[in-house]
Parts: C-alpha cells; sequence; structure tokens
C-alpha cells in the first residue's frame, strides 16, 4: 500500500515562505505525476502545481512566479517551495500522485492528508 505524507505547513506573515515537503512510502515503482493542490474553506480542491513525466510542469496562474514545484524520483518525493506568500494563500495543501505502480498493483490517484498553511500578521 502507498501513503502519502505532507509536511512543513504552518503559520507565516505576508510576504513571507514555506516548503512544503510529501515524501510517498510504500512498495513503489514508478509515478507519473506528482503535485500539490489547495482547499480554502468554502472552496473547491484546486490544481497549485504539478510535475508529470509525459505532460512537464504545470502552475496555477495564481501563484505563478512565486511558487516552484520539484521533485526527487529517487525519493518518490516532491515539494513546493511558496514564496511570497498572502492571505490568498491561506489553505490545506494536498500532496497528491497520479499513474503510480506500485507492487502488483497500478492506482490511477492518491491523496495525501493535507496540511494547512496560514498566511496572517
Amino acid at each position: 500500500q502507498v501513503e502519502l505524507v505532507e509536511s512543513g505547513g504552518g503559520m507565516v506573515q505576508p510576504g513571507g515562505s514555506l516548503r512544503l515537503s510529501c515524501v510517498a512510502s510504500g512498495p513503489i515503482n514508478g509515478i507519473d505525476t506528482m503535485g500539490w493542490y489547495r482547499q480554502s474553506p468554502g472552496k473547491e480542491r484546486e490544481l497549485v502545481a504539478q510535475m508529470s513525466n509525459t505532460q512537464g510542469t504545470l502552475y496555477s496562474d495564481s501563484v505563478k512566479g512565486r511558487f516552484t514545484i520539484s521533485r526527487d524520483n529517487a525519493k518518490n518525493s516532491v515539494y513546493l517551495q511558496m514564496n511570497i506568500l498572502n492571505a490568498e494563500d491561506t489553505a490545506v495543501y494536498y500532496c497528491n500522485v497520479q499513474k503510480i505502480s506500485w507492487g502488483r498493483s497500478w492506482s490511477r490517484e492518491i491523496w495525501g492528508r493535507g496540511t494547512l498553511v496560514t498566511v496572517s500578521s
């Protein structure tokens, strides 16, 4: 079984930075896409950024130029460097992997439990 564990969330002042990490653990053979979504109170979950082995890197317009996604395939990990944070970035951030081969199985999508990011003065 594969599990995603996020870390790095917390509270930061406007203009500050945070770095989120997500590690996928289990008998993983390969992952096509790793990324981050977020959900604010009263809003739908939205894509923040993702890196795909087949489709490249994608960012939400709202974070372009401020956030940087990276991944380490050897560690089955994905990271999100978030700079120039503002109140609108406050949300629960979820790690997401897609098209993952593990053991003798294959999963279309797996989600982490989320980590809270609060931007407030």
